[in-house]
């Protein structure tokens, strides 16, 4: 018999704490009791396929020196990939459309329209926000001057994102329409983003818990969904709070519905809309 086939232990509640902790310490997650089994899933996968059949041994491999540093973005990719999908909560993205199309009739486009996917997972999302821009500067007949920069930490997501393959499955929030105009069937029966979309996004690798230290580059709309729900509600205000600078002046920032209802910040408003969670930041006050 294999090593590959030698059982596994199950996961004791002090390994899943001590498990727990290094997670949201390295990556914001907070894991639930309820989580144990996915957590312990993914360990183990990883466990036999490197021949250790004890949590604490891979545990400390995991934590030491620059190995550790390199398993554990392998074993940060199993954990934190979230499953999504083209246009995850629809009305988010088209109240992109409307704020988009609002500017441009009202002429208030002077530089590169700049958009920021936060927690970007495979690419769904900012190929999704991609599609609707573009949307937008074709029906205005303006060049697609336009820039989609996606972030996240899994290495194995961004790449995925950069080869912008899916299966059909991902497509189904798609309007035949959108899947016509921005993707191609290959011959494995996959779908491909249209060339002119994967130019303008850039995926990024990046924690989300360190924002703070980044380029304060600033964006036309930021868009954070389904991702703060994974974090304490003190981690979520300061992530949001780093986000906010990094939006221009009159810019947007959508997050997901509920994900945390309580935030609020003295430079941004609450659009008055109930479909959707999303903010505009307020204009300097000239002195």
């Amino acid at each position: 018999m294999g090593w590959s086939l030698r059982t596994i232990a199950d996961l004791s509640d002090s390994e899943f704490a001590a498990w727990s902790q290094l997670l949201e310490e390295r990556a914001g997650i907070q894991l639930a009791p309820m989580q144990k089994s996915l957590l312990q899933s993914q360990l183990s996968i990883r466990m036999r396929e490197l021949g250790y059949d004890s949590y604490n041994e891979y545990y400390s491999l995991v934590t030491d020196g620059l190995q550790g540093r390199l398993e554990w973005s392998i074993l940060i990719d199993r954990v934190a990939v979230k499953e999504t999908s083209f246009f995850r909560h629809r009305a988010s993205f088209e109240y992109v459309r409307r704020y988009l199309q609002d500017k441009i009739n009202n002429r208030q486009l002077s530089e590169s329209f700049d958009l920021w996917s936060v927690g970007c997972s495979t690419g769904e999302e900012p190929y999704s926000l991609a599609m609707v821009v573009n949307d937008c500067f074709e029906l205005a007949q303006l060049e697609p001057y336009y820039g989609v920069t996606a972030l996240d930490i899994s290495s194995t997501a961004l790449a995925k994102g950069r080869l912008g393959r899916y299966l059909p499955r991902a497509l189904e929030q798609m309007t035949a329409e959108e899947a016509k105009r921005y993707t191609q069937v290959c011959n494995d029966g996959s779908y491909e983003i249209a060339r002119k979309l994967r130019d303008r996004v850039c995926f990024t690798h990046g924690n989300v818990m360190q924002i703070g230290d980044m380029p304060k580059v600033e964006m036309d709309v930021i868009f954070c969904q389904n991702l703060l729900v994974y974090f304490r509600r003190w981690l979520r205000r300061d992530i949001l709070n780093s986000l906010v600078e990094r939006i221009k002046p009159g810019g947007l920032l959508v997050i997901g519905l509920g994900e945390s209802a309580d935030w609020d910040h003295p430079q941004m408003k609450r659009v008055n809309n109930e479909t959707v969670q999303a903010y505009i930041r307020q204009e300097h006050k000239k002195q």
